[in-house]
């Protein structure tokens, strides 16, 4: 194993209150059964944002859970990394509202954008902050208000999202923690797959992009699992290769909660059981790249993993973008 040079100080999480469960897509006239959902995707039910919760105000509750229990005060930050598909406007980066709403007036923030592999992108941006000695603390947050461009009369897609936020405070490493590897991948050949076709500067927004619904997220569902599935194979053989070990190594898989047939099929794959697998898809629905941090802080809020545990995350996205990383806790 490589000698890690950045580590993971802690985790936090923030959810809105409010859960929708499959049974309420009937009452705004959607024709699903929580059985034909259920089936598909493995999601029950999913937490949605209300008013006055945004990905900013998700992402800095988060940021402060995590902030709190690393011992990491605002004025501490170096740098805020935000990924997220949803920024609450387009200009300027939802990272320096939470950078505002943290008070951490010292730090550099900045948006990334690689949809559900947003997290493990933007810790590998953190990891080499540190390494360079350009950061000493850099706070990595992803959150997502996939509520806001789902549309709502769409089943295939909208029951599958929900909203909510993880953040991470990423220190140069200590006692041999740390991250031991990571992989990135794109390929944008494949963009129309799943993507939202207008709404941006290309297509701005008009009557004619609202009635058409065009500014919403349309997805090729059977293409992006044929996908998924290919690519999370891939990554999660090239973390554990670069990181020189392999899935019997492994204390808990934690991949990207988009559908459990995925999970069930990434993890065979690497060769790790399903109970070394967490699996919180049930109660989220796909959060985009709030997904990992989100199940990571739940498992080892719940003793799961805990310092010196080794944790493989693996992500696939819009883009396409794929990717994986390997640290010990």
């Amino acid at each position: 194993m490589k000698r890690p040079t950045a580590q993971i100080s802690a985790v936090g999480r923030s959810v809105p209150a409010r859960v929708m469960t499959n049974y309420d897509f009937a009452a705004i006239g959607i024709e699903t059964t929580h059985e034909w959902i259920m089936e598909r995707t493995g999601i029950s039910e999913r937490h949605i944002a209300g008013p006055g919760e945004s990905t900013c105000s998700m992402g800095a509750d988060a940021a402060r859970i995590a902030m709190k229990r690393a011992g990491v005060l605002a004025g501490e930050l170096d740098v805020i990394i935000l990924s997220t598909a949803t920024p609450d406007r387009l200009l300027p980066a939802t990272a320096v509202d939470v950078q505002a709403a943290l008070g951490a007036t010292r730090a550099a923030a900045m948006d990334i954008s690689a949809a559900c592999c947003g997290f493990l992108y933007g810790m590998t941006l953190a990891e080499g902050l540190i390494n360079s000695g350009a950061a000493e603390t850099v706070l990595v947050v992803s959150s997502e208000k996939m509520s806001a461009i789902c549309d709502w009369t769409d089943r295939a897609t909208c029951v599958l999202f929900g909203d909510g936020a993880g953040a991470a405070v990423m220190r140069r490493s200590q006692k041999g923690r740390g991250v031991l590897s990571t992989f990135m991948r794109s390929d944008g050949t494949l963009a129309d797959l799943l993507y939202r076709p207008a709404g941006g500067a290309a297509t701005p927004m008009s009557p004619d992009v609202l009635e058409a619904r065009t500014h919403l997220v349309h997805m090729a569902g059977r293409e992006v699992f044929k996908h998924a599935v290919r690519s999370m194979a891939e990554s999660a053989d090239r973390a554990l290769d670069i990181a020189r070990i392999n899935g019997n190594d492994i204390d808990l898989l934690v991949p990207h909660q988009a559908n459990l047939r995925i999970i069930e099929a990434t993890a065979k794959h690497a060769g790790i059981p399903m109970d070394k697998v967490y699996v919180n898809v049930d109660r989220y629905g796909n959060t985009s790249s709030a997904s990992i941090p989100i199940a990571l802080d739940e498992a080892i809020q719940k003793g799961l993993v805990g310092e010196g545990s080794i944790v493989l995350m693996v992500a696939f996205g819009a883009g396409f973008t794929w990717a994986s990383s390997v640290v010990r806790l």
